[in-house]
C-alpha cells in the first residue's frame, strides 16, 4: 500500500472503529482491489499504522470527575493524618454464582479444550470488608445483603479491633448502608466505626471490588466445582484465608492507587 492509501485506511479505522480484521480486508479490497491473503498480514499492517484491538471501558454517564478528586483529596487526607489507635477498612458486598467463567489459555495447537458447565442458578451473598494494610479480610456468608447484614459487618469488623479508638469503613451508597436501622446502631454509645461514603456510580474507587476480580480469576476462571457446596467452600476459604495468607503476594493487585475517570476522557461510541 501507498502512503496515501495507509492514510485513508488510517482515517477510515479512525471514524468506523471496526471490529474485526476480515472488516479491515474487505474495505481495503473495495477501496483499493488489493486482497491480504492472511490474517496476521493484516495485523501487522494495522500494527505499523498504530492501532491496536481495543475492548471498550464501561463507564457510567453519570460520572461526576469533582466528586471523584474531591473524595480522593479526603482520603489522602485522612490517611496522611492517620493515628495508630485508627484503622481503615473498605467494605462491600459480592454475589458470585456456582458457574463457570471460560477464560482463554495456552494449549496445543491441534487439542480442542472445554470445562464443564454448572447449573448457575446458585449464588453466595457476601458482605465483606478488607484492610490493605494487613490482607485481613471480614467475609460475612448471608442469606440476604441488607441493614442487618451491614450491622453483622460492622460489629464483626469492631471485634477484630479492640484496640482501636476509630475505625474508618470506606463503603458505597447502597440503601442498606445508609438504612436507619444502621444509622441506629452506629448512635450507640461505643461505638467505634465512622462510615465514609463513595462517591455513586464509582466502584472504581473501592479497592475491594479489585479483591473479587482477584476471586473470580483464582476461584471461577476455567474451574468448574460439582457442588454448589463445595464452590461456596473455595470461594469463602480463598476470601478468609488464602488472601491474608498472601497478602504479600497480592497487595499490589488490590491498592487504593485511586484515579479519576471521566467521560470526557474517552471517545464513547454510541
Amino acid at each position: 500500500m501507498t502512503a496515501e492509501q495507509q492514510d485513508k485506511l488510517t482515517d477510515w479505522i479512525g471514524e468506523t472503529l471496526p471490529r474485526t480484521t476480515r472488516e479491515v480486508g474487505v474495505w481495503i479490497e473495495r477501496e483499493f482491489a488489493i486482497e491480504y491473503e492472511s490474517r496476521s498480514g493484516l495485523i501487522a499492517l494495522l500494527h505499523r499504522l498504530g492501532m491496536e484491538h481495543r475492548k471498550p471501558k464501561a463507564i457510567s454517564r453519570k460520572l461526576d470527575r469533582a466528586k471523584q478528586e474531591a473524595f480522593i483529596r479526603l482520603y489522602e487526607a485522612l490517611m496522611n493524618r492517620l493515628s495508630a489507635d485508627e484503622a481503615v477498612i473498605f467494605a462491600d458486598a459480592v454475589h458470585p454464582t456456582h458457574a463457570v467463567r471460560p477464560v482463554g489459555c495456552w494449549a496445543p495447537r491441534e487439542v480442542p479444550v472445554a470445562i464443564e458447565q454448572s447449573s448457575g442458578r446458585d449464588r453466595l451473598n457476601i458482605h465483606g470488608a478488607i484492610d490493605l494494610e494487613t490482607g485481613q479480610t471480614v467475609m460475612k456468608d448471608v442469606l440476604v445483603v441488607d441493614a442487618m447484614s451491614t450491622i453483622m459487618l460492622l460489629m464483626a469488623i469492631e471485634a477484630i479491633y479492640p484496640g482501636m479508638r476509630l475505625i474508618h469503613v470506606f463503603l458505597d451508597n447502597a440503601r442498606y448502608h445508609h438504612a436507619k436501622l444502621v444509622q441506629a446502631w452506629r448512635a450507640e454509645p461505643g461505638r467505634r466505626i465512622k462510615l465514609h461514603f463513595i462517591p455513586t456510580y464509582c466502584p472504581h474507587l473501592n479497592p475491594i471490588e479489585r479483591l473479587w476480580r482477584l476471586m473470580h480469576k483464582y476461584i471461577t476462571h476455567n474451574t468448574c466445582y460439582a457442588s454448589f457446596r463445595d464452590f461456596s467452600t473455595a470461594t469463602l476459604t480463598f476470601l478468609r484465608e488464602r488472601v491474608p495468607e498472601n497478602w504479600s503476594t497480592w497487595c499490589d493487585d488490590v491498592t487504593d492507587n485511586f484515579r479519576v475517570i471521566d467521560p470526557k476522557d474517552f471517545r464513547v461510541l454510541a
